[in-house]
């Protein structure tokens, strides 16, 4: 159990509160939760994957790009962003074993993309895409992209809750035996940024402006950092 002023909230073996400082992402960094607990599994079950084109969905700052680290520490991978997709992706994919298309959108070459995933299913290797939305979701104007597109994985990854984000801001200071109140974790949890990397990064930015201004958290404090990051 964790407790702070007023509450006390359990832990479950499922999630992982480490922080990272920097862009470097790591597996031993990545939080998981039931948000993003069915991506995280699926991308730890590699190799065996039952489909060749894999879509992993979710809103930005949901943690796709830290899968995506991950899964590339698994296996030989390309990774290239949506206006990257052209003609010399054929060469290079050639020598990987997976492709690694990230935040894609609506606004791309149909044609390149179609006879990626062909070239993916012919020669037994992997695409794995990355977008906001669903891909089945598009309005490909490709028959034959669609169609290969709605033959694969989709895995959904979700923002995380209020409980959650206690659950994290709690934990976090509690590990610094940094005291803070549960009138304080509720005004966070209302106004921040659904995100990890924001959570992390306001849990870090509150500590240091603490420290730097000599004050205890207090709600004026709080509000400076959450307007800061």
């Amino acid at each position: 159990m964790i407790k702070y002023i007023g509450q006390s909230i359990k832990m479950t073996d499922q999630l992982y509160f480490k922080f990272p400082s920097n862009k470097i992402y790591l597996k031993e960094d990545f939080y998981v939760s039931p948000s993003n607990q069915e991506a995280y599994d699926f991308i730890n079950k590699w190799p065996k994957w039952l489909k060749r084109i894999v879509n992993i969905f979710g809103p930005a700052g949901s943690g796709k790009t830290h899968l995506v680290s991950i899964f590339k520490e698994k296996t030989s991978t390309l990774i290239v962003n949506p206006n990257e997709l052209n003609d010399e992706v054929f060469t290079k994919f050639k020598i990987k074993e997976a492709l690694v298309v990230e935040n894609l959108n609506e606004k791309i070459p149909e044609n390149i993309l179609f006879s990626i995933c062909n070239a993916a299913l012919q020669d037994n290797k992997y695409i794995l895409i990355t977008s906001i939305k669903p891909l089945n979701s598009y309005k490909f104007k490709l028959p034959d992209l669609k169609s290969r597109i709605d033959s694969g994985a989709f895995i959904g990854i979700n923002l995380p809750s209020d409980d959650l984000i206690s659950v994290i801001i709690a934990k976090s200071f509690s590990d610094k035996q940094i005291r803070i109140e549960k009138k304080h974790i509720d005004y966070i949890v209302k106004r921040i940024d659904r995100s990890y990397e924001k959570i992390a990064q306001f849990i870090s930015t509150l500590e240091k402006y603490s420290l730097k201004k000599g004050s205890s958290f207090n709600f004026k404090l709080i509000k400076e950092v959450i307007n800061m990051i």
